[in-house]
């Protein structure tokens, strides 16, 4: 079971965190979609989130007051050139652009440490 669950491929992808009340998103990519956004969830529970505006907004609003979404999965590639960190961090961007483009507010999260897997950095 321990070797299943080593093995098991995790969603990878794009999130978001939006306040309802004024929109700004709150966003990132994670190699482990599932486990990042419940990471989120716990740290805004305990009031220990690193982020102080994320964590001043579910103070504010409480957890109905913030929607926790993904926004794009990126599947897994047998054979690439490139890392799924430099994918994520692309497709972050490609999604950043998109939202500015809307007139949306983006604050851009720091990455899990095992979304750095083979980049050395995080997202912008």
């Amino acid at each position: 079971m321990k070797r299943e669950y080593k093995e098991a491929k995790r969603l990878m992808g794009v999130y978001g965190i939006t306040s309802v009340r004024d929109g700004t998103i709150y966003m990132s990519f994670s190699t482990d979609l599932r486990a990042t956004l419940n990471r989120h969830k716990a740290e805004l529970r305990f009031g220990s989130h690193r982020t102080k505006a994320l964590q001043d907004a579910w103070r504010l609003l409480g957890e109905p007051g913030l929607t926790f979404e993904v926004l794009d999965v990126l599947e897994h590639k047998e054979k690439s050139t490139t890392t799924p960190a430099e994918e994520l961090t692309v497709l972050l961007e490609m999604w950043i652009g998109k939202l500015e483009r809307e007139g949306r507010s983006v604050v851009t999260l720091q990455p899990a440490r095992s979304s750095r897997i083979g980049t050395g950095e995080g997202a912008k």
